[in-house]
C-alpha cells in the first residue's frame, strides 16, 4: 500500500487530534510510535490563514484573533520529540488539506524511532510556508495574534500521555510564545487564505 510516515510535532502527536483528520484509529507501536527529528526546532510562528478566533480584547472588547500554532524551522543543531504515524496516500491527501499552509518535507534521514522500532518507507514533517510565517508576525505585532487555550491544552495532554520524560522534552525544546493563550471562539473559516 502506498503512503508515508508523517512526523507531529504538535496536535498531531494526539492519536484522536491525527486520528480525526484522517477518519480511523492509530495502533500505538504498530502504525503510530514516538520518536524524534534532527535539524528542526519547534516554533510557535504558525499563523492560521483559513480561520479566525474572537477573544476578549483591550478594555473589556472583542476582537479578532490570527490563531497561532506550532511549526518547525531549520536549525541543523536541534532537535524535536514527537511521533510518526502511518497514513496511505488517500489519508495523507486529507491531511495535507488540513495542513494546506505548510509544505510536506521529507525528513526520512533525519527521524530515529524512539525504544527502538523499524518503520519502512519515506517520512515526511509539515513545514509552514513563509505566508503562514508572515501572517503570524503581521497579526502578533498588531496585537492580534493568539494561541488558543484548547490548541495549548491540547499538545500539552498529547506529550503528557507520553510521559514526564516526552512532556518535559516538549517544554524544553519549544521556546516559550510572544503571544497569549487565551480562551478563544471560533469566528471565521475561510476556504481561501486572505
Amino acid at each position: 500500500m502506498s503512503g508515508c510516515w508523517v512526523f507531529g510535532y504538535g496536535s498531531l502527536v494526539d492519536p484522536s487530534s491525527f486520528g480525526a483528520t484522517i477518519g480511523r484509529a492509530f495502533h500505538p507501536g504498530v502504525d503510530f510510535t514516538a520518536a524524534e527529528l534532527s535539524g528542526f526546532g519547534r516554533r510557535w510562528n504558525y499563523g492560521v490563514l483559513h480561520a479566525s478566533a474572537s477573544g476578549p480584547g483591550p478594555g473589556g472588547t472583542t476582537i479578532d484573533y490570527t490563531l497561532v500554532a506550532l511549526g518547525v524551522v531549520r536549525v541543523e543543531e536541534e532537535s524535536v520529540n514527537g511521533v510518526v504515524g502511518w497514513v496511505d496516500s488517500d489519508e495523507l491527501a486529507l491531511l495535507d488539506h488540513r495542513e494546506r499552509h505548510y509544505d510536506r518535507v521529507d525528513v526520512t534521514d533525519r527521524t530515529t524511532l524512539h525504544r527502538g522500532g523499524d518503520v519502512s518507507g519515506p517520512i515526511a514533517v509539515y513545514v509552514p510556508r513563509n505566508e503562514a510565517i508572515e501572517h503570524y508576525e503581521r497579526a502578533r505585532d498588531a496585537g492580534r495574534a493568539a494561541i488558543e487555550q484548547r490548541y495549548w491544552d491540547l499538545v500539552d495532554q498529547a506529550f503528557a500521555a507520553f510521559g514526564p520524560d516526552a512532556h518535559a522534552r516538549y517544554h524544553s525544546t519549544t521556546p516559550a510564545p510572544d503571544v497569549p493563550v487565551i480562551a478563544l471562539t471560533p469566528a471565521i473559516t475561510r476556504s481561501q487564505p486572505t
